[in-house]
């Protein structure tokens, strides 16, 4: 039973470890603004302007603002108060989208196209996620199908021996879509459980990327006309903003149906993550806190919530 408690406890002072500069950044402006006076209509401006510098979006600001001067605080709110309040919105928003890794039961083998763009920890993540899949006790193969990076080729090679899983990897300039091809082939072939697609994410010509996506999603389609099963779009929590948009363009050009965030650890835009689920309702299916191999978890919104405000659970008050 202790085990088995240890790794979440584990999880989550890393989490709100990797959290620290976006509540700490929080905490700073609230207090800031917040006095023992009665509340007007200046202080809530400053509180809702708080928090959409925080990245938690126009809605999410707007909405903990109404809570806050609805709420009987006429003699003032202390910033403790307005965290429980952040807490409990953001996690009632984050809660329908926490959603652990879809499998199709009919899929042999379940195929993950995994999209997102260079430097978010794509190729890093796959590997994670057959490290995960493979200790649920899954057969797993990656693909390397982001040819025209050797070290993206190379960087799976290593991954997929450390993890134990097979590669299917050609050389530099090699047609994404036909190695995509020959590892579903392979795959099925084997009868893995699992087949994890690495793929290019360069948005410099998005024509030339949303055409390399579809003919690799045409492809499969020969071989499986329900495949790819899941559509992994891998983001950088450090990019703010700027995550919002690459979240429209690979639902344009790949139907992306699951994110999966990296790079939480250090970061003081992890509010993006609350707007990207009000907006866009994707499932996340995991986040990621450090290189290791294991640092990808399952998403909980509770635990997010209360990380990223700086709230603790009632349970842990005393501690």
């Amino acid at each position: 039973m202790t085990e088995a408690k240890e790794p979440k406890r584990s999880w989550l002072a890393e989490l709100r470890k990797g959290l620290t500069r976006t509540s700490n950044a929080l905490s700073e402006n609230l207090a800031g603004i917040l006095t023992k006076r009665k509340l007007d209509e200046e202080t809530l401006d400053k509180l809702e302007e708080v928090l959409i510098k925080a990245d938690l979006g126009v809605a999410m600001a707007s909405r903990i603002r109404d809570t806050v001067a609805k709420g009987r605080y006429e003699r003032g709110i202390d910033a403790d108060a307005v965290r429980e309040v952040l807490a409990s919105e953001v996690a009632r928003v984050l809660e329908p989208v926490a959603q652990p890794f879809a499998f199709s039961q009919s899929a042999r083998p379940h195929v993950f196209l995994m999209v997102g763009v260079n430097g978010t920890g794509k190729t890093t993540t796959a590997a994670k996620m057959a490290r995960l899949f493979k200790q649920q006790g899954l057969s797993v193969m990656l693909a390397a199908a982001d040819t025209f990076r050797a070290a993206a080729i190379d960087q799976l090679k290593v991954w997929g021996g450390r993890v134990g899983a097979e590669v299917v990897a050609k050389d530099v300039g090699a047609d994404p879509a036909s190695v995509a091809y020959e590892a579903l082939e392979r795959a099925r072939a084997g009868e893995k459980a699992v087949l994890l697609i690495d793929t290019a994410g360069r948005l410099q010509n998005k024509s030339d990327l949303m055409a390399e996506l579809a003919k690799i999603v045409r492809v499969l389609k020969k071989l499986d006309p329900s495949a790819p099963h899941g559509v992994v779009l891998v983001l950088d929590a450090t990019t703010g903003q700027n995550a919002i948009n690459q979240v429209q363009i690979f639902r344009e050009i790949a139907g992306v149906t699951s994110l999966v965030v990296t790079k939480l650890d250090g970061t003081a835009r992890g509010g993006i993550l609350v707007a990207i689920a009000e907006r866009f309702k994707l499932p996340i299916n995991a986040v990621g806190i450090g290189e290791g191999l294991d640092d990808l978890e399952p998403f909980d919104a509770q635990d997010f919530a209360r990380a990223i405000a700086g709230a603790r659970r009632e349970n842990e008050a005393a501690a």
